[in-house]
């Protein structure tokens, strides 16, 4: 009983043995070698395609790598220059302090202009935290027009030509980069 439960008695066994030769006689007939060829074939293009999805997985590998480098770059961007726009409105106010505090005598004690020299001193101070700096705009110097905006020229016999003359507004940088050109006006060359 336990054999034919099995299903492996001697007569099976070996009638099992005599239908593998003949699988394995038909494979190496010419049909069995158009199947080898078959699967050969099958096996080349899986390869193929293989490769072709590792080239492609390489790939995108890489435009992650590169879209992980550019919002890095993006965001240290926006920490160095966020404040661009907020500091662009603030300085007009800190320009018209300073033309005030032009008009008015350096050793006046009067409260209101030592209340407003010290605010000036306050945003300038603000200012330099977050890496703003004047841009170097004196007269004599040099007319830049990476960091100057030249707002007239005038003939100056006493000033070389493209030299600054006179500012009418100063310049800022935020982090080596120009925030608001210097307004100035630049003497021309002999005629």
């Amino acid at each position: 009983m336990e054999k034919k439960k099995q299903g492996s008695s001697p007569k099976e066994q070996h009638d099992m043995a005599e239908e593998q030769t003949e699988v394995t006689e038909q494979e190496q007939t010419p049909a069995g070698t158009d199947r080898v060829k078959e699967l050969e074939e099958a096996l080349a293009a899986k390869e193929t395609e293989a490769a072709a999805n590792w080239d492609r997985y390489l790939r995108e590998r890489a435009d992650l790598e590169n879209y992980r480098k550019r919002v890095q770059k993006e965001k240290e961007e926006l920490l160095k220059y966020g404040t661009e726009s907020l500091l662009l409105e603030v300085l007009p106010a800190i320009d018209n302090m300073e033309r005030a505090l032009d008009h008015v005598a350096d050793d006046n004690k009067d409260p209101v202009i030592v209340g407003v020299r010290m605010t000036l001193d306050m945003l300038q101070a603000s200012l330099k935290k977050f890496g703003v700096t004047a841009v170097a705009a004196e007269k004599g110097t040099p007319f830049d027009p990476a960091l100057h905006q030249a707002m007239s020229q005038v003939d100056c016999p006493d000033q070389a030509a493209n030299t600054i003359v006179d500012i009418y507004q100063k310049g800022y940088l935020l982090n080596e980069r120009l925030l608001r050109p210097a307004m100035v006006t630049v003497a021309c060359g002999a005629k």
